[in-house]
């Protein structure tokens, strides 16, 4: 395989669908201990998703090469966030008419809360697709500088999207996804990483300028979904206990994150 865009497609095609499949893992257990696991890995996901974008995203957003101004990073997060929250209303909107949903009492927003749930899937997917185009276009620029660098940021991309991915699971089952179609959404999704590498490999210069600002789209999804749509669903245990276990597995989220990040770099 001399030709880079061989090695490109190869490696973020192989890099995007493993990941998948070693978090697809959790698929496998039992029904019983899905369900008393899928609660705290919600909690993991959170602390994922805050890791990956406070410590990876949007630092690498800021200090990437042509960025001048951080305000501008800054400033495309804050308009992000308030096209994600657009897009969860009209998912919302979607699902359940407003004026119906607040006059009809607890069935009518027992279905808003369903139809929160199902957004918060919906979002992971449009979030992921982002990032993994993302890790697509940072592949391809390793590859087009030299192969040995393209094995080890594929290798690097893989490790740190395991904790993300079992997260997505999570996130995606709590949204009333089913175990088959969760994975299938995931594998489809992680094939946006070979998009990514294709148009980075014929447009290269012009994706190199735009990383910084798919980044913090991508960090903006993240801080989204985890603060507006999953850390409420943990205010329903009130229990110190469990809001104990909830902080515990947050951090670990975070330190799997910072963990992954330290023995890469």
């Amino acid at each position: 395989m001399d030709s880079p865009i061989i090695w490109i497609v190869a490696f973020t095609a192989l890099g995007g669908v493993l990941s998948v499949f070693a978090a697809a893992g959790f698929l496998l257990l039992p029904a019983n201990m899905r369900a008393r696991l899928l609660s705290p890995l919600v909690s993991f996901a959170i602390g994922t998703m805050l890791g990956a974008t406070f410590l990876g995203l949007l630092p690498n957003a800021i200090e990437a090469p042509g960025v001048t101004e951080p305000h501008a990073i800054t400033t495309t997060v804050l308009l992000g966030l308030l096209v994600f929250f657009v897009l969860e209303k009209m998912v919302i909107w979607r699902h359940c008419h407003v004026d119906e949903c607040e006059a009809h009492g607890e069935a009518h927003r027992t279905h808003v809360e369903n139809a929160r749930r199902l957004a918060s899937g919906q979002l992971i997917l449009i979030g992921d697709s982002i990032h993994n185009m993302v890790d697509g276009v940072l592949i391809a620029a390793a590859f087009l500088t030299d192969i040995q660098l393209g094995i080890v940021t594929s290798i690097a991309v893989i490790a740190h999207e395991i904790p993300q991915e079992v997260g997505d699971f999570a996130i995606l089952l709590n949204s009333g996804y089913s175990r088959g179609k969760a994975l299938m959404y995931n594998v489809l999704v992680s094939l946006t990483t070979v998009i990514g590498g294709v148009v980075a490999y014929f447009s290269l210069s012009l994706a190199q300028q735009a990383i910084p600002y798919v980044l913090a789209i991508a960090a903006s999804s993240f801080i989204y979904i985890a603060v507006a749509d999953l850390i409420p669903g943990l205010h329903k245990r009130t229990e110190l206990g469990a809001t104990a276990q909830q902080i515990v597995l947050i951090l670990l989220g975070v330190g799997a994150i910072a963990l992954t990040d330290a023995v890469l770099h």
